[in-house]
């Protein structure tokens, strides 16, 4: 590998987190020769079946693919181009795989990628230690949860928003960006096929719906909700009659109904980390900033980061030049902030004011005002197209 630091570290880098930024990082590194480990606290099961996200950008398709990492992909993902948005001024599909930069997204449950790069680690002879809960980290040390300390030239945190390597940076001081949109949404995954050929947004004044497919079998789904709502209160037939009302069913057909699997509260807030590291540790994925769901940027953005950080570690270790590690606030954050500024105006989009008083009425206004910009504008569908689906 060439100059390597001599700091009687064990690893290269010490990874906490086996989600897509920490699996992708690990990858990447094994295969440019960079000795590494992955922490995660959680078994193994619970790592390959958690449910998330589920649309791939073409970058991060692209990143995989390159990689050796997009097999599972290639084989069952399926490209989408086209979203579908409901209202009660009708229904249209804007095809925006066929505007702006002509760029598609890949429907690839992220379960699915995570068992993906899970297997082909663990192939390519990395160490991955489940049920390694870190505690501390401190100047390269990894403190584990009855376990021996690890070390590592470097650490890096990809184990999420609430997680040790982000509190760890900001009990450093180093400041954080935030909104709160205000917005809550029921999270739904129901063992049913998909209902439409496309992702479904459906504006009501009851509150948003989506429909999002997964597998042939399994669609996700969103509902508008109350901040503070127990997601028990909502049974099935409350869930189905109240996406049979947002999505318009008496009017646009209905859905294909089925087991609700999985159930969930999800409060809407973005924040930033100003600088994603420093010194011996450095931050990818959600542990860097978390975004709302309303556009599908956090694992594309994961991704994006892994591939940065990746190079950077390498020319570290390889070479003693830490250029990279320098830049690498300067290389991701416009990305990341032009995915929160997107994911920002698809919340203002989505979500209209409750209430019949002045305001509300303007505000609502407002949302079918720019719904209507968006399905009459090529101008604006070739905006909206290269921010959907770019990073």
């Amino acid at each position: 590998m060439g100059k390597r630091f001599d700091t009687g570290a064990r690893f290269g880098v010490v990874i906490v987190g086996a989600g897509p930024a920490g699996l992708v990082l690990g990858n990447l590194l094994l295969d440019r020769g960079v000795d590494c480990v992955i922490l995660e606290r959680r078994d193994r099961e619970a790592v390959e079946g958690r449910a998330r996200a589920g649309f791939l950008a073409a970058h991060s398709v692209r990143v995989l693919t390159e990689n050796g990492l997009g097999d599972g992909v290639r084989a069952r993902g399926q490209e989408h181009g086209t979203c579908l948005f409901r209202s009660g001024q009708g229904e249209f599909t804007l095809d925006y795989g066929r505007r702006g930069r002509g760029e598609v997204h890949t429907v690839y449950p992220q379960q699915e990628l995570v068992r993906d790069l899970v297997a082909e680690f663990l192939r390519r002879g990395g160490e991955l230690r489940f049920g390694a809960e870190a505690e501390e980290i401190s100047e390269g040390r990894v403190r584990v949860r009855g376990g021996a300390d690890v070390t590592g030239r470097y650490v890096a945190g990809c184990d999420g928003h609430r997680g040790v390597a982000r509190r760890t940076l900001t009990a450093q001081g180093v400041p954080t960006a935030r909104w709160d949109h205000g917005v809550s949404w029921l999270a739904v995954l129901a063992a049913a096929p998909p209902s439409l050929a496309a992702v479904g947004y459906a504006l009501h004044e009851r509150g948003f719906a989506g429909h999002m497919a997964r597998t042939r079998t399994v669609t996700r789904y969103y509902l508008q909700c109350p901040r503070g709502t127990d997601p028990a209160a909502w049974d099935e037939d409350r869930i189905w009659s109240e996406l049979a009302t947002r999505m318009r069913t008496a009017e646009f057909g209905p859905l294909k109904t089925g087991r609700v699997l999985e159930r969930a509260v999800v409060d809407l807030r973005s924040d930033v980390l100003q600088s994603p590291g420093g010194g011996r540790l450095w931050l990818a994925g959600d542990a860097a900033g978390l975004i709302s769901p309303s556009a599908a940027k956090g694992a594309n953005l994961a991704v994006l980061q892994a591939e940065r950080l990746a190079r950077a570690f390498q020319e570290a270790l390889a070479d003693g030049d830490e250029g990279g590690l320098g830049r690498y606030a300067a290389d991701c954050l416009p990305h990341v902030w032009r995915a929160h500024e997107f994911s920002h105006w698809m919340s203002g989009l989505l979500h209209g004011p409750a209430g019949d008083d002045a305001e509300s009425r303007y505000g609502r206004a407002l949302q079918y005002a720019r719904l209507e910009s968006l399905r009459t504008s090529r101008a604006h569908q070739d905006h909206f197209a290269e921010n959907y689906t770019g990073i």
